[in-house]
């Protein structure tokens, strides 16, 4: 399956710059801690800022189920770390946008805090990377297409 979402990714009739600033801008926007509308936040951003949508939207699966609270839980420790307000502390379970409304705006602040620094990096490097697999995928193939022309029948 990630096989799939790898060459899907690759293949998406876009330029480099524009894939990789998709999978970039998805990639933070995965990093808020706004669970149930990251995808949506990512695909108006990608709109708006005219890059690869369904390269946004798999961007956002950074913090897929499986994995997303110790992702979160980082967030929070680094939050903690920039801004020391509050002494809530984090509960893996309440992994929703509603609770952590609940608990309170400093806990928000905090998550916020440490979403945006891990985003920021992890979109820059995502950028960084992707950018230049994007290149080297599609250089690659259209050598091989280059080659497969040009065998004699």
């Amino acid at each position: 399956m990630f096989r799939f979402w790898y060459l899907k990714l690759l293949r998406i009739r876009d330029n480099p710059h524009n894939v990789a600033m998709g999978l970039s801008l998805g990639v933070f926007v995965g990093c808020l801690p706004i669970i149930p509308l990251q995808t949506v936040t990512a695909l108006v951003l990608a709109f708006l800022l005219r890059c690869s949508k369904l390269a946004a939207a798999l961007g956002t699966w950074i913090t897929n189920p499986l994995y997303a609270p110790f992702v979160y839980y980082g967030m929070y420790l680094l939050g903690r770390t920039i801004i020391p307000v509050g002494k809530k502390e984090f509960e893996p379970e309440e992994l929703t946008l509603l609770n952590i409304v609940n608990l309170g705006w400093d806990f928000l602040l905090l998550m916020l805090a440490g979403g945006i620094v891990v985003g920021l990096v992890l979109a820059f490097l995502t950028y960084a990377v992707s950018v230049r697999m994007v290149y080297v995928y599609r250089r690659k193939r259209a050598l091989r297409i280059k080659l497969k022309r040009s065998r004699p029948r």
